[in-house]
């Protein structure tokens, strides 16, 4: 203990330096030289017209953005039902204000010789060290869902199974505004299957965050933020969309803003349905090859999964003075999932099975989760220096029955299973974070954040017997118990060098522990307590040069991180919500440890920019299930029938991941740009000799592009196609996969208002497949999730949007105007 201490008082100590950047101010009025509140105004890249920094006028109409590096930029100002307005060339000097006067607004409709009308917003931000994709304007999604919106955000791919994968990883630290989400239980994808694409705004990508983030995640960050008005007055927004297969969506979002409070509240439904199916085929290997005696199971299946969603949003903003605001905020989710499939197995060389087999399957779930939120943000004497804190409080709870019923045509007895599970979950989290500038770009930073996590999940089963009786399972009855903890402090130095040449360091420290206790329902059987507990210190460090005045950099950065086991991934349950694909947890899992070191340059240009970054990355220990054989004496309890697959989480080695990747946003005429990202990497998976499978090496790559096209001033058009290459696996190999995406939009009650028809999987041929090579089997899995999709969509936006008459107070910071954290 006195050690740690020590440890700490050393790494909270600051430095001080001194270095000179500019700033620019304005006042905004309207035509009749009232001041406007929430006009946003933002600096864009000369050459590009790249959004490079931005705020919201305040009470009297002031502007002011700080900490501008000295260079030339384009100043604009947007607000809602008035004409754009722009000055280009505009120079900024080093440590010199930039007095921009008083910036008239005039009405869509009046023209004055300053006046530009602009197209869209930039739905793209590119920066070395973080990549924010604007997915409000991502009209493919609309009608979707959370997982929809990142599978259309470029870097990210999602699988079949809702996992979220980053430059060809899924060790990906999901967020939602800047916090880990209590309400998605231990698993978010069933979160972001429920969550209308429609709430989300942002989303944010670090593949190397500095020591400020949370140490966990593989391959990085990737933070979703939810929509959240700040304009001023009473406003708000009203949509619904509706697609085939009864898929539809109606929601509202409103907010009033006074002199002191902000209040705001949206509703959601979500009425998601899709239809899949697949086709699987489990062959014999004797000695490694396929005999006409071999044992053949050909599966095929038509899948279903409902799921209806409310979600409500509601919380304040409590401007106590220019220096002190409170907010206060809670999410509730309702959701009710149906879950079925009917198979039909073939059997060739199997008589004990006979030639075929019906099987059917249905999942029913219950989920309620919650949280409130608490924050807390101080400004201090210092400008720029402040105090923020944050307390959160989470419960999940789920609760399902899963029932399956198979028949024979040989006369064999049927089988029929009966599960019912119980999930609870309840996290907390606590947060305090110091910002002290010590002068123009440096500054120092330190906090601390601790995350409590406790779960219980239960399942119990109940299997027919020969005598018609349902009678009790132990095997896979059992409760399971979950505590775990991470204490985290961090500290992050950052300063200019010179003029051009600039670092940031920084340390976490994180103590951590989880405890686990399985117990099974069967009296004969004793309880068994399962613990980790292991300190870490995970520095990073970053150094970064300013090509040109431009804005043109390079940055060269290293990072350690983690992966700590959770969830599902620690539960020996056997999950047996799919009886033909078990899977169980391990609570013996060591987390993973992760080295990562990136080059990263950024380049603009007249009319296009780009960041390319050439990556490493060692992760030791790595985690992921292991399907093991028929024949393994570790499935025999648990495998009803050949045709059913049994896997369970290992540490399986360590892997080496080499790669280039590529984010480029392209504007090729004022009305038709293009997004692209393209990732090539070479990876080289040890695995441990315990587990005698061949060392898989890999050169794969995938690629996402977007394009919009502006007709006129109303309407536009998206499409997006996406492509990711065969990848060998530990155990096998994926087969490739790709798709496209369209979306039309028409604006309509003079720009109040808008209609969006899309079409997702234009060609009906996004698939997943998968083969797996096991010592005595050979399966391969080809399947899809959901089959093409339209949707059509309305939206309309409504309210107060001038306060020229009332003079209001905003005191929300430019880096939060419109964003909760």
């Amino acid at each position: 203990m006195y050690a740690k201490l020590v440890f700490f008082i050393l790494i909270l100590f600051p430095f001080y330096s001194f270095s000179q950047n500019g700033s620019l101010k304005a006042i905004i009025v309207d035509s009749a030289q009232a001041p406007i509140v929430g006009a946003s105004v933002a600096l864009l890249s000369s050459k590009t017209g790249a959004y490079l920094r931005g705020t919201q006028s305040l009470g009297k109409g002031q502007v002011s953005i700080d900490n501008i590096s000295p260079g030339t930029y384009t100043f604009k100002v947007s607000y809602v039902g008035m004409s754009d307005i722009i000055r280009e060339n505009i120079r900024i000097g080093a440590g010199k204000t930039l007095d921009m006067g008083t910036v008239t607004l005039i009405p869509i409709g009046k023209e004055l010789g300053e006046v530009v009308v602009q197209g869209r917003l930039p739905d793209l931000q590119l920066d070395i060290d973080k990549k924010v994709f604007d997915v409000s304007q991502s009209m493919v999604s609309i009608g979707g869902t959370a997982e929809d919106v990142l599978g259309n955000v470029p870097t990210l791919q999602v699988d079949a199974d809702g996992s979220v994968s980053l430059r060809g990883s899924t060790g990906v630290r999901i967020l939602i505004n800047g916090k880990e989400s209590a309400m998605a239980g231990s698993d978010i994808s069933k979160l972001l299957q429920s969550l209308p694409a429609e709430a989300v705004s942002k989303v944010e990508i670090m593949t190397n965050p500095s020591a400020k983030y949370d140490a966990e995640g593989q391959s990085g960050i990737v933070n979703i933020v939810l929509k959240k008005n700040v304009l001023t007055g009473f406003n708000g927004t009203v949509n619904a969309s509706i697609g085939n297969y009864d898929n539809y969506t109606i929601g509202t979002s409103l907010n009033y803003r006074d002199n002191k409070f902000n209040y705001f509240g949206t509703y959601n439904f979500n009425n998601r349905n899709s239809f899949g199916e697949s086709s699987v085929t489990n062959t014999q290997r004797i000695d490694g090859v396929v005999t006409d005696a071999s044992e053949i199971t050909h599966t095929h299946s038509e899948t279903f999964r409902k799921g209806r969603n409310h979600s409500f949003r509601i919380g304040a903003d409590y401007f106590a003075t220019e220096k002190t605001n409170f907010s206060l905020g809670s999410n509730f989710s309702i959701r009710d999932n149906d879950r079925g499939a009917d198979l039909l197995y073939r059997y060739i060389n199997l008589p004990e099975l006979g030639t075929e087999s019906p099987r059917t399957s249905r999942q029913s779930e219950q989920d309620f989760g919650y949280d409130l939120t608490l924050d807390f943000r101080q400004a201090l004497r210092r400008k720029g220096e402040e105090i923020t804190a944050n307390i959160t409080f989470g419960d999940d709870r789920e609760d399902g029955i899963n029932d399956y019923l198979q028949t024979f045509d040989n006369g064999r007895f049927r089988e029929e299973r009966k599960n019912q599970t119980s999930e609870r979950g309840k996290n907390w989290n606590f947060q305090l974070d110091y910002v002290l500038p010590l002068g123009d770009n440096h500054k120092f930073e330190a906090g601390y954040r601790t995350i409590l996590r406790n779960s219980d999940e239960s399942q119990y089963s109940d299997t027919l017997s020969q005598d018609g009786n349902f009678k009790p399972d132990f095997d896979v009855s059992n409760d399971f118990e979950m505590q775990s903890a991470v204490h985290a402090l961090y500290v992050n130095y950052q300063r200019m060098l010179t003029e051009r040449l600039g670092m940031q360091v920084g340390l976490r420290a994180e103590d951590a522990f989880l405890h686990t206790v399985y117990a099974s329902l069967d009296p004969n059987v004793s309880t068994e307590p399962g613990n980790l507990d292991y300190f870490r210190v995970y520095p990073s460090a970053f150094l970064s040069y300013k090509v040109n005045k431009e804005g043109d950099k390079v940055q060269l950065s290293y990072t350690r991180r983690v992966q700590r086991p959770r969830g599902r991934q620690v539960n020996p349950f056997v999950n047996m919500s799919d009886a033909t694909n078990l899977r169980q947890g391990n609570p013996e899992l060591m987390p993973e440890d992760i080295h990562a070191i990136e080059l990263g340059f950024a380049k603009t240009y007249e009319k296009w920019n780009f960041v390319t970054s050439a990556y490493y990355r060692r992760v030791n220990d790595m985690t992921q299930p292991i399907q093991y054989d028929i024949d393994d004496p570790i499935v025999e309890k648990y495998l009803e029938d050949k045709n059913a697959t049994f896997s369970r989480w290992q540490n399986v080695g360590n892997r080496n991941s080499t790669g280039i990747e590529v984010v480029a946003k392209v504007n090729l005429f004022r009305w038709w740009d293009m997004t692209a990202n393209v990732n090539m990497f070479y990876s080289n998976l040890i695995p441990y000799t315990e587990f005698d499978i061949a060392r898989p090496e890999n050169f794969a790559w995938n690629t996402n592009v977007t394009t919009n096209v502006r007709f006129n001033s109303t309407l536009s058009a998206q499409v997006k196609g996406d492509y990711r290459a065969p990848m060998k696996t530990l155990q096998g190999q994926m087969k490739s996969m790709s798709g496209v995406d369209l979306a039309v939009r028409q604006d309509v009650l003079k720009g109040k208002g808008s209609v969006v028809f899309n079409v997702r999987d234009v060609f009906d041929n996004r698939r997943f497949g998968i083969e797996t090579l096991l010592p005595t089997r050979h399966i391969e899995n080809d399947m899809r999730w959901s089959r093409r999709m339209f949707n059509l969509s309305f939206s309309y936006r409504f309210g107060t949007q001038d306060n020229s008459k009332n003079k209001r107070r905003n005191n929300m910071s430019s880096d939060d105007a419109g964003v909760e954290y």
